[in-house]
């Protein structure tokens, strides 16, 4: 049988990375070639190609903002003036096609003047230094082009420059033992992505050229010696196989008898055979990128239609945002960060998603913070606040009901006229501020020299599916407010288009949430008592509250009159708290 030869399946090969002692800088690849070698995947491999795309678009979102932007516009205007849209774009796309993103920085006085995108692939990593970190990289256009006489220039890392001349910073992951140069996070699916490259090339060639099956080449003139059939096998090989391999062979015989013959091996359902490795390659590829659905990419295959179950959509569109995308935005802002700290600026940056909103995951939001970072809808802008950015402007009202430290001895619905002739006898100003926790011009002690302080809560304590937005705020807060925050509300457009003729600001004291609110303010008055923490929720304990309060002196507002106004809900006033009647 030595005269039978089988050609064994190609195998893949991942990137060398060597130290020479004549070179400064590492090698990437056997040929420094492996960045090209990537590109040229992403190139030709149609599934590569898309995912990586939708991935990239996936992690740039909307662009990056920031959650602090409001209350430090020069630093966000500084920021934005540093990274460029389209060189994040590009650093993006980096990092997710190459393992490695890299920014240029540029001073200014020592000051970082701009942030913009290096092509990753002209760059080598300078040999660490006995610390183990890199100091420099050297820029050369085509390392594959590079010859003995050429001198790659040297830039300088991020930190180890003079502040001055331009540094490089890399944009990478930690894998452990990968000090030069981090692997992409699709490495296993490497080889699929070369098949498919390949599988196109010879499907393209096979049509081109007459299409042919498995070939059994027979030479009739004799067995020659071993060393000589290696010879002609790899001569053949060489010739005619792989996917561009030549489809027409040319002999050259003495006589009929010793002709060379060429015998058809049939692929029996050949086209069934290309579409279940193609298949199999975009399988693979998806599995390797870590895409939970491939419709999340606009990718359609056979088992995920358009009328694939929109749930099991969302989830996947979850799942995929927590695990693949957000790790590499907070990579990417994480080094943002460390080059805008070199300019004394500090913001919470987040990049805006592109998921629809019915997508996000809203329930489990905690603060508004996380809620404009989720949701990419901003909680304020400079110098105003819509429905949806009310809520950072609201969070510094009120306070938290402490019934550890005060017991509860009155509450009732509020009485306008005696509120206003209370303010009188005691000279409350209406400029009060917003601070929580602080002494209110009401709170006061009893004839027995125990405090007592006033506050107003939101009430009732419930929403509706037609609620507006500030008043699922207020009922969620669940806080209570000095008299003097309540007024202040109204000085800030918390409630914009609610007040007359669509102002952004109205009395928020009087009128709440605005036309036709179901809601009001109740008056609730709280004695300090060391060492007595009754059930304030039991019923049994309200006469005793009663019997106390009392005792010492505070004497409830008077009841005989019918509340107006501040007891009322909007509803239940005229025209139901617009300023006309409504159709």
């Amino acid at each position: 049988m030595d005269n039978i030869h089988i050609v064994n399946l190609a195998s893949y090969n991942r990137p060398v990375i060597t130290e020479d002692k004549r070179r400064d800088w590492v090698n990437y690849g056997d040929n420094n070639d492996f960045y090209s070698y990537l590109i040229n995947l992403y190139i030709n491999s149609t599934t590569n190609h898309s995912i990586i795309n939708g991935v990239s678009s996936l992690i740039y979102g909307k662009g990056v903002d920031a959650l602090n932007s409001n209350t430090k516009p020069n630093e966000y205007a500084a920021m934005r003036s540093i990274f460029n849209d389209d060189d994040l774009r590009k650093v993006i796309l980096d990092l997710k096609l190459l393992g490695e993103g890299s920014f240029q920085i540029l001073y200014r006085n020592s000051k970082v003047l701009k942030a913009e995108h290096f092509p990753r692939q002209t760059l080598r990593a300078e040999k660490c230094n006995d610390n183990g970190d890199i100091e420099a990289y050297y820029y050369f256009a085509d390392w594959v082009k590079l010859t003995p006489n050429d001198k790659p220039e040297r830039i300088a890392a991020f930190g180890f420059g003079n502040g001055k001349e331009p540094e490089i910073k890399i944009v990478k992951k930690y894998v452990s033992g990968y000090d030069y140069y981090c692997p992409v996070d699709y490495q296993g699916a490497l080889a699929f992505a070369e098949l498919e490259n390949q599988i196109s090339d010879y499907l393209l060639n096979d049509v081109q050229n007459g299409f042919s099956g498995t070939k059994v080449v027979n030479f009739n003139n004799g067995v020659p010696d071993k060393e000589k059939q290696l010879q002609i096998k790899s001569d053949v090989m060489a010739k005619l196989t792989g996917a561009r391999g030549e489809k027409v062979v040319i002999a050259f015989n003495n006589n009929a008898e010793s002709k060379t013959t060429v015998d058809d091996i049939p692929l029996n359902d050949a086209p069934a055979h290309y579409e279940y490795l193609s298949r199999e390659c975009s399988n693979k590829l998806i599995v390797g990128h870590r895409v939970t659905s491939p419709l999340l990419l606009g990718i359609r295959t056979e088992n995920n239609g358009l009328g694939s179950n929109a749930d099991e959509i969302k989830t996947a569109s979850l799942l995929f945002d927590n695990i693949t995308i957000k790790p590499y935005q907070i990579l990417l802002t994480s080094c943002m960060d460390s080059i805008l700290a070199i300019n004394d600026i500090s913001l919470k940056l987040y990049f805006k998603t592109l998921q629809p909103l019915g997508f996000i995951d809203t329930e489990n939001i905690v603060n508004e913070e996380q809620r404009e970072e989720e949701t990419g809808v901003k909680m304020s802008k400079e110098n105003s606040f819509d429905d949806d950015e009310m809520f950072g402007a609201l969070d510094v009202f009120g306070e938290e009901e402490d019934l550890e430290k005060w017991e509860l001895v009155d509450e009732m619905p509020v009485d306008y006229e005696m509120e206003e002739k209370l303010d009188k006898m005691i000279g409350l100003v209406s400029t009060g501020t917003a601070r929580p926790n602080a002494k209110s011009a009401l709170d006061g002690e009893t004839k027995n020299d125990n405090k007592f302080i006033v506050r107003y809560q939101y009430s009732p304590l419930a929403v509706s599916n037609n609620s507006r937005k500030f008043c699922r705020k207020m009922v969620a807060a669940k806080k209570i407010y000095r008299k003097e925050d309540l007024i202040q509300m109204g000085k800030i457009d918390v409630n914009k288009g609610w007040g007359p003729k669509g102002a952004a600001t109205y009395s928020i004291w009087k009128y709440k949430g605005g036309g036709d609110c179901h809601h009001f303010f109740i008056r609730k008055t709280y004695m300090a008592r060391e060492g007595i923490k009754p059930d304030v929720n039991s019923p049994k304990t309200k006469p005793v509250y009663k019997q106390q309060r009392e005792k010492e002196g505070i004497k409830p507002p008077s009841k005989s009159k019918e509340p107006t106004l501040v007891s009322i809900k909007p509803k239940d006033m005229p025209n139901n708290g617009f300023l006309k009647p409504r159709n």
